[in-house]
């Protein structure tokens, strides 16, 4: 299984909404168009929507790590939304929500960013 990127930008949030499977094979892709739109639309936040992502390894809590540590350089914050349990599961083993912030929904991640 692929996975699929869906990146949307509401102001400085950038929404990521990730379905398929995150692993070695599709961590540089999302690294890649991650990155590109945190530089060139002048990001701040980052929501990351898990609703449909069905597994991840390592390589994807990597990449995640690595546009956590993008957005604390311009002093913003990520959020994930709609977690689901096996995922939420690897994060918390991580200690990923020791520095990320985990919401419900998209919608209630955009509130705690200000963007309604």
């Amino acid at each position: 299984m692929s996975l699929n990127i869906d990146i949307e930008i509401k102001q400085d949030v950038l929404c990521i909404r990730l379905s398929g499977e995150l692993d070695h094979h599709t961590a540089d892709e999302l690294r890649e168009k991650a990155t590109n739109a945190i530089e060139r639309n002048d990001i701040r936040h980052i929501v990351l929507n898990l609703e449909d992502l069905s597994f991840m390894d390592s390589s994807g809590l990597g990449v995640i790590i690595g546009r956590y540590k993008q957005i604390k350089q311009v002093h913003g914050e990520m959020v994930v939304c709609a977690i689901s349990p096996a995922i939420q599961r690897l994060f918390d083993m991580s200690g990923l929500f020791k520095i990320l912030k985990l919401e419900p929904t998209e919608e209630f991640a955009l509130q705690r960013l200000g963007v309604a």
